[in-house]
């Protein structure tokens, strides 16, 4: 009889996960692979040219990834993601090795929104990505603030919820870097989850985006609490300032809006960070960034962008300003390719650069740089 009934109870289960399997609306798999060659003028310490394969990001950041939903009724679904991101010029692991770096996250998707927990985007990302003009390209807001291109988060919980143009999301995290890694360049690392210290490590961020055919406008609100390891960069040649307490805090304020015209989209807007380092002798730190870029469609499978970056930090007296332009040829719907340049001014304390595309191209304080990308990309 027990091994009937063993039999029986196999069956149910396995006639259960069949009933279960049917109902799965799909699982995706897709991705971005996007890289080239760039020249860099002045990059490092003695002044050098550099030719290379940039390592992290081209005009998207490459990537693969799955994508599954499974209709539970009533207009619920059960979904998720996992996101790997990785180095074409290597085939490496990006954001530290993780096998799933950029995103590993599951949810519930009902009539009054998403809800979702795991390694998720913070609020910054997403209205920079679906807003700003050049978003994460190797020459925009991340050769400025390289936290941008990073803004994701550990131990999360996301809630989403859109209506008629209107876009709600908050997040929050327990621990913004449990695998250690660091989740940006400089930033040290933010495990959190630490007993009797609930705020160490924590990150929370809110946006609020409406958008329209014609025209559109986000706002955006970012908190890093300070742990065991953690640090700020500023990424403006000045070294990292620990931020080893959960009384410090580094966030971040960010506006966007743009309009569409005549084939034209024009978008501007304003990101503050302020930092509070508790027991220091610069107490507070802010940073303001401007920016004004413009995309048009020359032809249907002609694209021109650009974007002019103003960043300004008056406690380290260093400025810098960044015009980007990029040349777009459509060759699918999947596949391009494109030349991106730009030109960095540094102020003469500051050592911005010009990249996005990896580590060592940094030039000495107060000096130029330019530029030059030829890339593809495609999209599967």
């Amino acid at each position: 009889m027990k091994a009937y009934l063993k039999i029986l109870l196999v069956c149910i289960f396995v006639g259960c996960s069949s009933i279960r399997a049917s109902a799965q609306t799909g699982v995706t798999l897709y991705g971005i692979i996007d890289t080239g060659v760039e020249f860099i003028s002045h990059a490092g310490p003695t002044g050098e040219k550099l030719f290379r394969m940039p390592s992290t990001t081209g005009s998207l950041p490459s990537r693969w990834g799955l994508r599954g939903s499974e209709d539970l009724g009533g207009g619920y679904k059960a979904t998720f993601v996992l996101e790997s991101g990785f180095s074409p010029n290597a085939g490496a692991l990006a954001q530290g090795g993780r096998l799933f770096g950029r995103q590993a996250w599951i949810g519930i998707e009902s009539p009054y929104g998403t809800l979702s927990v795991g390694r998720q985007y913070t609020t910054t990302y997403i209205a920079v990505l679906e807003n700003d003009i050049m978003g994460p390209a190797i020459y925009g807001i991340a050769s400025l603030d390289a936290y941008i291109a990073n803004a994701r988060v550990d131990n999360s919980v996301a809630y989403r919820f859109n209506y008629h143009g209107l876009t709600a999301l908050a997040t929050y995290s327990f621990g913004r870097d449990s695998a250690g890694t660091g989740n940006s360049p400089g930033q040290g690392t933010c495990a959190g989850q630490v007993p009797g210290a609930f705020t160490q490590c924590r990150d929370w961020s809110a946006m609020l985006k409406y958008d329209q055919d014609s025209f559109g406008a986000v706002v955006s609100y970012e908190e890093e609490r300070g742990g065991v390891n953690a640090a700020v960069n500023f990424f403006d040649g000045v070294a990292p300032t620990p931020l080893t307490t959960s009384n410090g805090i580094d966030a971040r304020f960010y506006v966007d809006a743009y309009v569409k015209f005549l084939g034209a989209t024009v978008s501007g807007g304003w990101l503050n960070r302020r930092v509070e380092v508790v027991n220091s002798s610069s107490p507070v730190v802010t940073s303001d960034m401007f920016f004004l870029g413009a995309r048009y469609l020359v032809t249907p499978a002609v694209v021109i962008d650009g974007e002019v970056f103003r960043i300004i930090n008056a406690q380290h007296d260093t400025r810098a300003t960044l015009a980007t332009i990029r040349g777009t040829y459509l060759l699918s719907k999947r596949s391009a390719v494109y030349v991106q340049g730009a030109y960095l001014f540094n102020s003469a304390k500051a050592a911005y650069a010009v990249s996005a595309g990896g580590p060592g191209a940094s030039p000495a304080p107060g000096v130029g740089q330019a530029a030059v990308m030829v890339g593809i990309r495609q999209l599967f």
